[in-house]
């Protein structure tokens, strides 16, 4: 087959200057149909896609003399192999020689090979709206236009770079998968998919975003998952559709009960095996192309505080690991509000020789408790956020080193005197050791309020503090499921992997999911 003439045509700025009154808006293309006339379809692609430098439209001719035409477009930037003739390999199949100028086909011979599904090298796919051939475009696909036929035919061509899959950043383990998901939809589902060989893995699709045009995918396990919950997941995010989605954690506010609660409804992970054993636990997993994190929901409180790694190690480990984590929750929460209450109100509760201790490294000291710890958790946190936001290399370093020299330097000043330095330190380190991050900002938020009211009303405005904290949990819910589950409402069977971690024959007799696992052994009865 011979070209009859290819021009590869950039489309700057400057050809379509007489034009600007004539572009195509959005809301113009929809329901428009393919035109048979190939001049007004290359009028339509041009005017939509002006401005586009890196658009490329290539004209062919084909059949007897040459005297059919068509041509193809796509965007350089987003087509795999550019050095794969497109046009050559829709026609190929329709002459019986490999080389030379296919005169031989007509547009009948096109249109009858291609709407029949004929066998071709290339697998295309017919789009027959122009909006639809827009998008096409707009996902990385090769379209080719034909004079006389009202019908596009699209090639899957999209090659974006992604990062090679590597270990988890967020989610270290010592013993376990290191495998991370990535950047591309597709590919993190192939890796659930490889791993979880099931044909009960339901995926469905939608796409959000006017501009964006974001595609997210959500899975879960048929038969394991709660069908209210399942129900209640896909109503909320129905309205999706119109809004810029750019990463999982748009979502959270859809899915989410409580919007204003410092509490996070919702679990994120970049493990795959994290994520399979969230859908054998009747789970729901959402994913979005261009972010490697998954969203998992619904999430109770009691799930932020274990980890992948806990199910690797031996039982007795995992469970004191398991009880070590609980005891970081309450020093990360309530360690500096039980200083200042014991050191402002209730000094009568320290043992008199600690009494003196305090009493004496406070000495020369300006400031309350209150304020003395204020002035310590706004430089932590601050140290904590450099160390975030600088280069991985120099973020530790910095956060290190500064602590060091602010705490010291704080003692010598008479800024805060040496145990609030402990306890801020204690504080900080305990909040590092909760596994998931969303947790640990939470018990930040919540960690201030706290001091103010153990600095105005003691041991009394804790109580008060933890109490409210307490009631927001037991009415907070998460895709109609109690946050506080399985100890509020108490399920006694349930414990059994929530503060401890029972061995997995007892887990395996009892798990988690009774959906799954009333109908398994529905199976093996009947067996």
């Amino acid at each position: 087959m011979r070209k009859h003439f290819l021009n590869k045509i950039r489309l700057p700025n400057y050809l379509f200057e007489n034009h600007t009154d004539d572009i195509l808006k959005q809301e113009d293309i929809v329901n428009i149909p393919i035109s048979p006339n190939l001049e007004d379809n290359l009028k339509r692609i041009k005017e939509t896609f002006i401005g586009c430098n890196d658009l490329t439209i290539l004209h062919w001719g084909y059949g007897e003399g040459l005297e059919q035409t068509a041509f193809s477009v796509y965007f350089d930037t987003l087509v795999q192999e550019k050095s794969v003739n497109y046009m050559k390999e829709s026609l190929q199949d329709l002459v019986t020689h490999e080389v030379g100028p296919a005169t031989t086909i007509t547009l009948d011979d096109v249109i009858l090979f291609f709407s029949n599904n004929g066998i071709s090298a290339q697998s295309a796919r017919i789009v027959d709206h122009f909006d639809q051939a827009i998008l096409h475009i707009l996902d990385g696909d090769l379209v080719i236009f034909f004079n006389k036929w009202n019908n596009v035919l699209s090639y899957k061509t999209l090659g974006i770079m992604h990062r090679q899959i590597t270990e988890p950043i967020t989610e270290p383990v010592v013993q376990g998968p290191h495998l991370s998901t990535i950047e591309d939809l597709d590919s993190n589902i192939g890796i659930i998919r490889n791993l979880l060989k099931s044909p009960r893995l339901k995926l469905d699709y939608l796409t959000a975003g006017e501009e964006s045009r974001r595609k997210i995918a959500f899975g879960y396990l048929d038969g394991a998952v709660n069908p209210e919950t399942l129900t209640e997941f896909k109503r909320r995010i129905s309205d999706i559709d119109k809004e810029e989605i750019l990463e999982t954690s748009y979502l959270e506010e859809w899915i989410g009960e409580s919007t204003y609660s410092p509490f996070p409804q919702v679990r994120y992970t970049e493990r795959p095996d994290t994520a399979i054993a969230a859908l054998l636990d009747g789970k729901i997993i959402v994913m979005v192309n261009g972010t490697p994190t998954i969203l998992i929901c619904p999430g109770l409180f009691f799930e932020f505080f274990t980890s992948s790694e806990d199910y690797y190690n031996r039982t007795i480990f995992s469970s004191l690991i398991r009880l070590l984590r609980i005891g970081a929750l309450s020093i990360a929460l309530l360690l500096p509000s039980m200083y200042i209450a014991l050191t402002t109100f209730h000094s009568e509760l320290i043992p008199t020789v600690l009494l003196l201790t305090i009493l004496e490294t406070r000495e020369g000291i300006p400031f309350p408790a209150f304020v003395e710890g204020l002035i310590m958790e706004f430089f932590f946190e601050l140290l904590r956020e450099a160390g975030i936001r600088l280069p991985r290399p120099v973020g530790s370093a910095v956060s290190i080193v500064g602590a060091l020299v602010i705490g010291q330097a704080a003692i010598q000043a008479k800024i805060a005197s040496p145990v609030m330095v402990i306890v801020v330190a204690l504080t900080g380190v305990a909040s590092f050791a909760l596994p998931q991050y969303s947790m640990a900002i939470a018990i930040r938020v919540l960690r201030f309020p706290l001091m103010v009211l153990a600095a105005t009303l003691g041991g009394l405005g804790i109580m008060i503090g933890f109490l409210a904290a307490l009631l927001h949990l037991t009415s907070l819910r998460s895709l109609g499921q109690p946050y506080l589950a399985p100890v509020a409402p108490l399920e006694i069977k349930q414990l059994r992997d929530i503060f401890i971690v029972f061995p997995r024959k007892v887990l395996l007799q009892s798990p988690r999911n009774r959906h799954l696992h009333k109908k398994t052994r529905g199976r093996k009865k009947m067996r």
